[in-house]
């Protein structure tokens, strides 16, 4: 048999499998053909045990979720004003696009930098003199990024106080603003559960709103007035960052603890008008040296 006639024998065989048959042939065309119809034999042996390639048995089932496009209840589609309906059911034309959000906001979430651990209150636990390093590089990071950033808010935990101070003093003219509801806490039970911290329900039942309510406060579409795509700087702590990238992106909340986070790192969400959600960084540190990364 000649290559040629071999080569049109295996073209009506799938995948991989033709691709074998055919390295082969191409290597036997040198030699005899009864040496190609031996060789042929076997690999046809092989060809039959490959499994038929179909779409159901390579590709996932779909999980069934739905996107929720009014997830932060702004979608201006769904108005719960009788008189805004009514409006607009009489003038279609009125008022129905400037309800509508035109900016993107960019949320940069940022993880303090290390602290001290062995602090027996709140105002003891101040950054190491590493995680002053971080927190000065995280501040060089954002602002070689050259965007311009509306505003810098910060939990008000000592930690992360003083690592907004730090990176503040990159970021001129940039306003601080310093929240409680981004303290650092137990937002869910996390799924599956970890032997080595194991808050009390009452812990969980009363973190969990706070940081829910940031959640709300802070991760939304712009509001229909904002004109120009916004840039917002939130530093606050590893469990609310995780807490809301789930949330945002609508992934199951108690899957929170399977990501880490460095000290001093970007996580970086763009939220659409159209209520759609995109993580761009989880956690870079690629911005600083090997040797200044921790995750305490």
């Amino acid at each position: 048999m000649s290559y040629r006639k071999t080569f049109k024998l295996i073209c009506g065989l799938a995948g991989g499998s033709a691709v074998l048959v055919l390295a082969a042939a191409a290597a036997d065309s040198r030699g005899s053909s009864g040496d190609v119809v031996g060789r042929w034999s076997s690999f046809t042996s092989v060809q039959a045990a490959q499994p038929a390639w179909t779409a159901t048995s390579h590709t996932p089932a779909p999980s069934g979720h739905v996107w929720d496009f009014n997830w932060d209840k702004r979608d201006p589609s769904v108005l719960s004003n009788g008189k805004k309906k009514e409006k607009l059911a009489e003038d279609p034309g009125s008022g129905q696009d400037s309800s509508k959000p035109k900016a993107t906001r960019n949320i940069l979430l940022i993880r303090h930098s290390q602290y001290n651990l062995s602090g027996n209150s709140d105002k003891e636990r101040t950054l190491t003199l590493l995680g002053r390093e971080q927190a000065d590089l995280t501040g060089q990071r954002l602002a070689a990024l050259g965007l311009k950033y509306d505003v810098l808010i910060h939990s008000s935990m000592a930690r992360a106080t003083e690592t907004a101070n730090i990176i503040s003093k990159h970021l001129p003219g940039v306003e601080l603003m310093s929240c409680d509801l981004l303290r650092e806490g137990a937002p869910i039970e996390p799924v599956p559960p970890v032997t080595h911290w194991k808050p009390d329900a009452v812990q969980y039942h009363e973190d969990g709103a706070r940081i829910e309510a940031a959640f709300r406060r802070y991760i939304h579409r712009a509001d229909p007035k904002q004109k120009e795509d916004s840039y917002e700087i939130i530093v606050c702590h590893a469990n609310v960052i995780r807490y809301f990238v789930c949330r945002a992106l609508q992934f199951p909340p108690e899957g929170w603890l399977r990501m880490g986070l460095n000290n001093g790192s970007i996580t970086w969400l763009t939220i659409r008008p159209s209520g759609r959600v995109a993580l761009r960084t989880l956690g870079d540190a690629g911005f600083m040296p090997p040797d200044k990364l921790t995750r305490t």
